[in-house]
């Protein structure tokens, strides 16, 4: 009889990588929450505080009383999304993104541009590319409400595109755990444009690393119609297809490809708008991230990029530089030593865009969802077992038939 099996499903669940959910973490998890709930001025995010730290607090207490995870981590799910996204979609308050998304869907149906010709305050602005403005058709379509509200729409967007994502085992545990994570709970709950271009990363990067050259491309063109975050995706994806792809030739041909349709697939959703009205669009997605318009963004976390942008004379060029530097060392590590797996290919790109977060000019913590989320997914997708026993379970797999042939002869 061989000594090994290869391994089942079960074994294969057992075996991935532990994601936190002691005791400890949840109280982490609390006092976070309780610090958010108490400086911030924007009410939706005191909602969040105040009932996610009940979630947090509540789900330190199971695990401490040795619950399973699966149990701790619902009841902070609960207690961090759903009590705290209830609340707020009953008295009708959400983050300002929620607003922009719905009014730029407004737009873009009536006018055929969901940008202002003409924005003066920051609440006039779209910073987002056009496809982000789908998120908001069935409010300006149907009319306000808790089933055509934005965030719903954006939530399940990126909860669908992460699990898709994720090998078939790891589908109930590792989005479980990540929704639960404070950073990605509070959009879910306030709303975030930020989560459905992470969910849509991690997609096309899945569809790379299994050399699905065209849906990796369908997938990094849709993403970068939604927000500029996820252009650096398009090429570590093209990084990865030229490394997947058996032959040297082919995987110039995947990733050809996976390009061209990123390309035509983005310029389908952008352009038409785009060419609308150039200046509007310019002005929106271009001059106003980058600081160079009379209205200030409130993206203001005290991150390297903003403090030089601030607080040095001529730091605002100084972090340009300093991003483009990093876009820069990205593209060299591509060419250099390309990313092998899915997994690697997605610690890559989490690196450039933390590098991009840290030294853009307007920046907030929030933005950091995207490299959380790409980490997490990474890790969701490790092998379940090391690679030498999965080795030997195969060898003595493979071994036992001409063990027992051997048998029968004598």
């Amino acid at each position: 009889m061989a000594l090994f099996a290869l391994p089942t499903s079960p074994d294969l669940r057992r075996d991935r990588p532990a994601l936190p959910g002691d005791a400890a973490w949840w109280a982490f998890c609390a006092a976070t929450a309780l610090t958010l709930g108490a400086f911030s001025s924007l009410m939706p995010h005191r909602v969040w505080g105040a009932a996610a730290a009940l979630g947090y607090t509540a789900a330190a207490v199971l695990a401490a009383r040795g619950r399973s995870p699966r149990t701790a981590g619902t009841v902070a799910v609960t207690g961090a999304v759903l009590l705290p996204l209830l609340v707020l979609l009953a008295v009708d308050r959400a983050q300002l993104e929620v607003d922009v998304v719905a009014r730029s869907a407004v737009h873009l149906l009536s006018g055929g541009t969901p940008y202002l010709e003409r924005p003066t305050v920051p609440e006039d602005f779209n910073p987002y590319l056009p496809g982000m403005a789908a998120f908001g058709i069935p409010e300006a379509v149907a009319g306000p409400g808790p089933l055509t509200d934005p965030r719903l729409w954006m939530g399940a967007g990126f909860l669908g595109a992460f699990a898709l994502a994720l090998p078939a085992g790891a589908r109930r545990e590792a989005p479980r755990w990540l929704a639960a994570c404070p950073l990605v709970a509070l959009p879910l709950a306030v709303g975030g444009v930020d989560l459905p271009v992470a969910g849509l990363m991690c997609l096309g990067l899945a569809r790379a690393g299994q050399g699905r050259a065209g849906r990796a491309g369908l997938v990094l063109g849709v993403a970068a119609a939604l927000k500029w975050t996820a252009w650096p995706a398009v090429p570590v994806a093209l990084a990865l297809l030229a490394t997947v792809s058996p032959g040297g030739r082919r995987g110039s041909r995947a990733a050809l490809r996976c390009g061209l349709v990123a390309l035509l697939t983005a310029a389908a959703l952008v352009l038409p708008a785009a060419l609308r009205d150039p200046g509007a669009f310019r002005t929106h997605v271009v001059d106003f991230p980058l600081g160079l318009t009379g209205a200030v963004s409130s993206a203001a976390s005290p991150l390297p990029g903003h403090l030089l942008a601030t607080q040095l004379p001529g730091g605002r060029t100084l972090a340009l530089l300093l991003l483009g530097v990093s876009a820069l060392l990205l593209a060299v590590s591509l060419l250099v030593r390309p990313p092998a797996t899915a997994s690697a290919a997605a610690a890559r790109l989490a690196l450039g865009l933390l590098l991009a977060i840290a030294f853009m000019p307007a920046t907030r913590f929030g933005y950091l969802v995207h490299p959380l989320v790409l980490a997490a997914w990474a890790l969701a997708r490790q092998p379940p077992a090391h690679p030498l026993r999965i080795r030997e379970r195969v060898r003595d797999l493979v071994r036992e038939p001409v063990r027992r042939r051997k048998q029968d002869s004598r």
